[in-house]
């Protein structure tokens, strides 16, 4: 007889395997709106049902808990079992011998912490808080609100420009956000249940490159009412204000203290990932519906300035949408040095045709994110010997897209991870010549649920340079808006979910300059938001129709299908010129891609709901 045999997985193992990740995609796919509490208590059963039984905080307290939970739901709560909640939690998860027991018992304690309202409501009422106000998830995530299932099934059908038309009762930017947004809609796509999401950006490419958005006429206007809002800053967010303003009838007016349209799309987002020209078809489209424009106009009490009172006194309301354009510094010694650059400066001068200097020098990038990588890829293209990245994370930990991460790896970037900036060296003429570096290690979880460096018990590291790019983060230019009595709080203009400026009549203010830096779509959806309640405040309730025919839907067997991802050219190749270097769906492509949509507006919670929006 043998001693020791070698294991083979069971069958029963492989099936629970398998329907672990099924649970995995169908976790991720959870659409939003769901009951807190409800969620709570699937996921401490399912935790529940983990245990071995051996400690008695695992095998009793969890029990307690869920028993617990399901009064709440079933009405039989009152206050008091909230505390007595709390106490058990907090109970099971400093007894519980294992993890699968105390970070059970957490996750009940974080949900009591975290949406209290909730569990109140629940008591009080017999209901929850959370409502289903848009039922299909990918919907409900886009922060525009764009009806994306309709879109897919004209890009699906070859019906490009009724797609665009679509998009744009919701969304101006079609094609900037065909090349360039992040897509948080894909986040709870419901295809992931069945394999992964739908290539949603993929798509609205798709229809974007074969019918031009400024071919593409815009709606008809409704009649002037007379009204005339005034516009601080021509970014995505002040034209997507201005596009609807005007459908709805009143005059836009767009203030702009630079020589051209566009703000982070043209000054911060490099030719090779978005080009000019196809920037400029949104832009001449907005500008059709006859939006005016000032450029080269700055808003402030300098000289040759025009002061923010004066727009506020000639003005019906007015919109205040700067975006966040001035540079962070690190904060480090020799910071002041020759060689060293912002983010902010760099991809401004590339937007105004006007290239650094970096031929056979060597670059070190400092951040992680999108900006970072931009900055990174343009180094390249601009002829650098060496492009190196510092972050004082991990790779994983960077917030750029993990696409924009390889892509600068794989054009010839060296990414330093785990290194904290700590000095920049200059040789006696003040030419910076390195930058030191402090080596970290990864600690403890933060609250944002990101693992926080700490500084390793090594030397410092010089990496030799001749160019320093600081690349982490932008700020908001905010000093003349709060000497008129617009409220500033921690670097960003306050204002109400409506975009309107508290205390302040007529005021209002949305994007970068209140949020923080942020992405395009969140932009462009404040612009939206901003349009809607100026008409409002103005004294009237347009509405912005379409009358696209979404296509019926097929019926027919959703088997599992491989996403199509857009191509790009070699990186040999690209990392050369400015030149686009992603490559757009071919027909099949599209309609297979389009093809695997679920239709969520028509099955389902979607179908139950409404599950579109025809007008806002």
């Amino acid at each position: 007889m043998s001693r020791l045999e070698i294991d083979s997985p069971k069958r029963a193992k492989i099936v629970m395997e398998g329907l672990y990740k099924d649970l995995e995609r169908r976790i991720e796919s959870s659409p939003p709106g769901l009951c807190p509490v409800d969620m709570a208590r699937a996921f401490l059963e399912l935790c529940h049902a983990q245990t071995c039984g051996k400690c008695v905080p695992c095998r009793i307290g969890l029990g307690q808990l869920n028993r617990l939970i399901k009064d709440v739901l079933d009405g039989k709560a009152t206050m008091e079992t909230l505390d007595v909640m709390e106490e058990t939690a907090l109970s099971v998860m400093e007894t519980a011998d294992c993890a699968i027991g105390y970070e059970a018992a957490n996750m009940v304690y974080k949900g009591l912490v975290g949406y209290r309202d909730d569990y109140i409501e629940h008591i009080q009422n017999g209901r929850c808080t959370c409502s289903y106000n848009q039922p299909v998830a990918c919907v409900s995530l886009c922060p525009a609100h764009v009806d994306i299932p309709g879109y897919v099934a004209l890009v699906g059908e070859g019906r490009y420009a009724d797609a665009i038309r679509l998009i744009r009762k919701d969304n101006p930017f079609p094609t900037t956000c065909g090349f360039i947004c992040e897509h948080p809609c894909e986040a709870r796509c419901r295809r992931n249940m069945i394999d992964s999401a739908i290539n949603i950006r993929g798509l609205k490419r798709m229809a974007v490159d074969n019918a031009r958005a400024n071919t593409v006429p815009v709606p008809e206007k409704e009649e002037s009412t007379g009204k005339k809002v005034a516009i601080i800053g021509g970014g995505p967010g002040g034209l997507s204000a201005a596009y609807y303003l005007e459908l709805m009838g009143h005059h836009a007016v767009v203030f702009e203290e630079k020589s051209k349209l566009g703000g982070m799309l043209r000054y911060g987002i490099p030719n090779y990932r978005f080009p000019r020209e196809r920037l400029q078809e949104d832009i001449d489209t907005i500008l059709s519906t006859g939006v005016e424009v000032k450029l080269n106009t700055r808003v402030g009490n300098g000289e040759g300035e025009i002061s923010y009172n004066k727009l506020h006194e000639e003005y019906d309301a007015v919109y205040i949408a700067i975006g966040a354009h001035t540079d962070k510094k690190i904060g480090i010694e020799g910071e002041d040095a020759n060689g060293v650059m912002s983010a902010v400066e760099m991809l401004r001068r590339i937007g105004d045709d006007d290239m650094p200097d970096f031929k056979d020098k060597t670059v070190v990038v400092v951040g992680g994110g999108n900006v970072a990588m931009d900055c990174t890829r343009s180094a390249i293209r601009l002829g650098a010997k060496k492009v190196g990245i510092a972050y004082r994370r991990r790779q994983t930990d960077m917030t750029a897209l993990p696409e924009e991460v390889e892509g600068a790896i794989a054009e010839g970037a060296e990414l330093y991870s785990l290194k904290a900036p700590h000095k920049i060296e200059a040789d006696e003429n003040g030419n910076v010549t390195a930058l030191w570096v402090e080596p970290q290690i990864i600690g403890p979880i933060d609250a944002w649920g990101r693992a926080r460096p700490i500084q390793a018990d090594v030397p410092l590291l010089r990496i030799p340079c001749d160019i320093v790019v600081v690349a982490i983060g932008q700020g908001i230019e905010t000093r003349h808006f709060e000497e008129a009595g617009i409220s500033v709080k921690r670097g960003t203009i306050t204002a109400m979910s409506d975009s309107e400026v508290k205390d302040v009549h007529g005021v209002f203010a949305g994007g970068d300059c209140v949020t923080g830096p942020a992405t395009v779509i969140r932009a462009i959806a404040a612009g939206k938001v901003a349009a809607a309640n100026i008409d409002e405040y103005l004294g009237y309730h347009h509405v912005v129709p379409c009358d696209v025919e979404i296509p019926p839907v097929s019926y027919e067997d959703k088997e599992p299908c491989g996403r199509i991802q857009l191509s790009e050219k070699e990186a040999g190749e690209r990392k050369t010129n400015f030149d686009a270097f992603e490559c757009g769906m071919t027909k099949q492509e599209a309609c297979q891609e389009a093809g695997r949509c679920l239709r969520c507006d028509k099955y389902g919670y979607g179908s139950l709901k409404g599950g579109r929006a025809a007008i806002w």
